[in-house]
């Protein structure tokens, strides 16, 4: 089924691709992750950081989920398969990863950030939507969509922890983000060849813009509810295209 489904999907994006200059021919699209805050590497439990409320905080972990990939072109989009990945500022190797797609010209990228509503509710799962990674609640609340936790001076919790652990797939308090990021130049992929886009993430978003998130005042977040969709509505612009590498 997987199978017929897969060469339908080529079909259909073929058809509609040509007349924007794809071919049948694949290339390689490798997608990278460059976690910062404002600009500066995320060394985990090391660099200090200081939000916009002057409360510092060093950061020990950082993770969030990437979904539902593709590359869009004026005519339609060209879709990855299975497309879940875990980002993990801990795990070098999950901070880049490749798809095949048809050769051509794109003008965007499209994804969900976090884990859409199915996958959610679809029982035992392995890689990276695996219950293992420790991004997993319950059947009921699903998965964690992004995860952050450190330490900070301000922080009123034992050990000054900081801990914000978003989710929440359902109802008026879902944190699921579809996020659009045009290219600032086009993407051309290749047959036979790589193409690189690499995206900066700047953790710094999830303090404000629009809603104002001091640690001093919520110092943890664990679970669905109004804060966690705020914090959501924040890191949802944490995201720009740094470069594109053609080959």
């Amino acid at each position: 089924m997987r199978c017929r489904a897969y060469i339908l999907l080529l079909l259909l994006t073929a058809a509609g691709s040509f007349a924007n200059g794809q071919s049948a021919e694949p290339g390689l699209v490798k997608i990278s992750f460059v976690n910062t805050v404002t600009g500066k590497p995320i060394l985990l439990d090391s660099t200090v950081f200081t939000n916009p409320f002057s409360e510092t905080y060093t950061i020990t972990r950082f993770k969030y989920y990437i979904s539902n990939l593709a590359l869009t072109f004026p005519e339609g989009v060209f879709k990855e398969l299975d497309s879940y990945h875990l980002v993990d500022q801990s795990n070098a190797q999950s901070l880049s990863f490749g798809f095949t797609a048809l050769a051509g010209t794109y003008d965007g990228l499209v994804f969900l950030l976090g884990v859409d509503s199915l996958r959610n509710v679809s029982g035992a799962q392995s890689g990276a939507l695996d219950p293992l990674n420790d991004m997993f609640w319950t059947w009921n609340t699903g998965y964690i969509m992004a995860k952050m936790e450190g330490r900070s001076p301000q922080s009123k919790l034992v050990n000054r922890k900081v801990e914000y652990h978003i989710g929440g797939f359902a109802g008026v308090n879902s944190v699921l983000k579809n996020i659009k990021l045009p290219f600032p130049v086009p993407v051309n992929v290749s047959a036979g060849k790589t193409t690189e886009i690499i995206i900066e993430t700047d953790f710094a978003a999830w303090w404000q813009q629009p809603n104002e998130l001091k640690i001093s005042e919520h110092p943890v977040c664990s679970s669905p509810g109004e804060l966690a969709k705020k914090i959501a509505d924040n890191y949802s612009k944490m995201f720009r295209v740094r470069q594109i590498i053609n080959p």
